[in-house]
């Protein structure tokens, strides 16, 4: 059983963590910051081709984190692949041991380094879900029984800030009925309104766990305001982060983390942490935030 499923479902509190495949075939620095991790999370999410931009693929940075016995969160995206290549990476993951999977639309090609590439969204978030639901009962999308079959921890995500919020909230529901047994959120920052989020959404019985972007910069919030859909960092962290001096960024940004993560561990099952090459901040976010490293 992966440590995720077991301790989420014996609702303790959990930190998981990321990191980005690079952009060409070293993976002597995504290793690296995997490395960083070790200790301090309880599994590591692979992203799948972030921000639509060519990347090594998340399987198979997921399979050499398990080769070094760190726990992966495969991220799967239904933007590149259609049923029979989800259904089959899928079967792959789980010969190469990957038993956690994150299973997400996908950002379209248009916003990333391959415009001109054709999407294809044969299914969409939680179709894949039901997908791999699927399969963990022995039955490919079309009703044919498997000659053995996997036992994915499968994971969604949900957007708490998104306005309005009913249609995520509708979406988590059915993602719950797909086959979902945990959810990482988009960035929170807003403590109250997380709160106010999962209020609604207790009912639905599946752990949560918020998610926060470690802040680089007052420009980088500002950036995400205006182009990232469901974000929103309130004014006063700007301000916050404005009036530091660019060499303490890294002390501030561990500051603002650790605080986001106190407010809002009473709400929710665990915390993922997306560092963005800030892998090295973890340990002392964890320490600001008063949580206790994974075991």
């Amino acid at each position: 059983m992966s440590r995720l499923k077991e301790l989420l479902e014996n609702r303790e509190f959990v930190v998981t963590g990321e990191i980005g495949p690079p952009k060409g075939t070293d993976l002597e620095k995504c290793l690296h910051d995997a490395e960083t991790l070790r200790g301090h999370v309880t599994a590591i999410n692979v992203t799948d081709l972030q921000s639509a931009v060519l990347r090594i693929g998340s399987l198979a940075v997921s399979a050499r984190l398990v080769e070094r016995k760190l726990e992966p969160v495969y991220q799967l995206t239904c933007r590149d692949r259609n049923r029979l290549a989800l259904q089959s990476d899928l079967l792959s993951a789980w010969t190469l041991g990957i038993e956690n999977v994150l299973c997400l639309t996908g950002d379209h090609p248009v916003l990333g380094d391959h415009s001109e590439a054709k999407a294809v969204y044969d299914l969409d978030s939680v179709q894949l879900l039901k997908a791999a639901a699927t399969l963990n009962q022995g039955y490919d999308m079309g009703g044919h029984e498997l000659e053995s079959s996997p036992d994915f921890f499968l994971g969604a995500v949900v957007t708490p800030a998104a306005e309005p919020v009913e249609p995520q909230i509708l979406k988590m529901k059915k993602k719950v009925a797909a086959g979902a047994k945990f959810f990482q959120t988009q960035a929170v920052y807003d403590p109250e309104g997380f709160k106010r989020f999962m209020d609604q959404v207790q009912g639905f019985g599946v752990p949560v766990m918020a998610g926060v972007v470690v802040l680089k910069s007052p420009g980088m919030a500002k950036f995400m305001n205006k182009n990232v859909a469901g974000i929103t960092v309130p004014d006063s962290i700007i301000k916050e982060m404005e009036g530091t001096a660019k060499e303490d960024y890294k002390k501030k940004a561990v500051e603002i983390t650790g605080r986001i993560i106190r407010q809002v561990k009473p709400f929710c099952q665990g915390v993922h942490i997306m560092p963005l090459g800030w892998e090295d901040l973890v340990p002392e976010i964890i320490g600001a935030a008063e949580l206790s490293p994974a075991g």
